[in-house]
């Protein structure tokens, strides 16, 4: 009766799952219809202050800073940089970068003041004290553009309802190896076909999107001041999320671009995949709670092989697991390729069902703790703020 029980568990899951990875395809194919029928508009290009708190010096972050430089844009832009002290690496790579592109507006601004447990957070708040114009733009330190990419994304503010504009992302790995380790192409992996389909799955059963992701938070100052500002995040971990989630909630709307950007993910080894994938996992856990329950079931193809094993390698059992495959394969084409323009997905599809093996075990492990490594320091997670190890 046990065996009989754990079969039927395993594949109600998948069952589930085939049905999650449906939904995700539907989402992909009404995000590119969206695009394809509103276009850009055109004329709108409002001036704009990048905000980029760094720390440290990050792999690959010199040709990320240098490619907001070279934006193609009609209207004024600066670019701010937020540094807690001037003994900081990363302060010789930005007069590296002023001195590179003189023609460009781009200030070092000296935070040292520590306004909550974020450093980020309280970074951002000093920078923005600064910045020249109503709108703002916010993205991480290693975020690699397009030469248009201020141009598809301050587009949207042409619709006075767009209070956010926010954009999907992959992960760019190294070439070759060393730095091309197993851990670095599922991190990457992970991104386009597992995070990324869950990002356009929740926009098209929530009738939009409701939160922001950390590549990109373009908003302005009057809709972060009716959101509560920067200073209700200053203990937030998933701050981008919470601002989006605040912004939508004040009765903006958030648009998800159709425009890509490229975050680069380091050499991990092992112990560094696994600090990341907690401490997102356990982001989104705290953020996202009754959405965090219900991610078991998106992790199909882990079930499928589990049905198999409880029905004893039945015949059907393995029917079910080849559509499964089929539908995940799908997916990861559709949305790692289709949609986000991902060649790396085709080099490592391969390894899809070891990263989603990797990803249930990495759901049931986030609900053992609340600690997470961030930057090299421990802090315990409660309530979606941080507390100091």
């Amino acid at each position: 009766m046990l065996a009989i029980l754990i079969e039927v568990f395993t594949a109600l899951l998948t069952l589930a799952g085939l049905a999650y990875l449906l939904l995700a395809l539907w989402g992909a194919r009404d995000f590119n219809h969206y695009w394809r029928r509103r276009g850009l508009a055109a004329g709108c290009a409002p001036d704009v202050s990048i905000l980029k708190p760094v720390k440290g010096v990050d792999p690959q972050m010199y040709a990320g800073l240098v490619s907001h430089c070279q934006q193609q844009y009609a209207g004024r832009f600066e670019i701010l940089f937020g540094v807690s002290s001037l003994d900081d690496p990363a302060v010789a790579e930005i007069k590296r970068l002023q001195a590179e592109f003189p023609e460009c507006a781009i200030r070092l601004i000296e935070c040292s003041e520590r306004l909550g447990t974020s450093g980020k957070v309280s970074n951002l708040i000093q920078m923005l004290r600064v910045a020249s114009y109503e709108h703002v733009l916010i993205n991480d330190s290693d975020i690699r553009v397009s030469p248009n990419y201020l141009t598809r994304v301050m587009g949207s503010f042409a619709d006075s309802s767009v209070g956010m504009v926010t954009a999907p992302y992959i992960g760019r790995t190294a070439q070759s190896r060393p730095s091309l380790t197993l851990w670095s192409r599922l991190e990457a992996l992970g991104i386009s076909t597992d995070f990324m389909p869950g990002v356009l799955t929740a926009r098209k059963l929530e009738g939009g999107i409701h939160f922001g992701l950390g590549s990109t938070l373009a908003t302005s100052k009057a809709a972060l001041a009716k959101a509560g500002g920067l200073e209700s995040l200053v203990e937030c971990l998933a701050d981008d999320y919470e601002m989006g989630a605040r912004i939508a909630a004040a009765g903006y709307r958030i648009e998800l671009s159709a425009e890509v950007v490229e975050t680069s993910v380091p050499a991990y080894t092992f112990r560094g995949f696994r600090d990341h994938q907690l401490r997102w996992a356990r982001t989104v856990r705290d953020s996202r709670k009754l959405g965090y329950l219900g991610l078991a079931i998106t992790y199909a193809l882990p079930w499928a092989v589990m049905t198999c094993i409880a029905s004893g390698f039945d015949l059907w059992s393995f029917t079910l697991l080849s559509v499964v495959l089929l539908a995940r394969v799908s997916v990861a084409l559709a949305v790692g390729v289709g949609v986000l323009r991902d060649g790396q997905v085709l080099r490592d599809l391969w390894l899809l069902p070891l990263r989603d093996f990797f990803g249930l075990v990495f759901w049931l492990w986030s609900f053992a703790g609340d600690t997470i490594v961030w930057r090299g320091e421990r802090f315990h997670l409660r309530g979606g703020r941080l507390h100091r190890a």
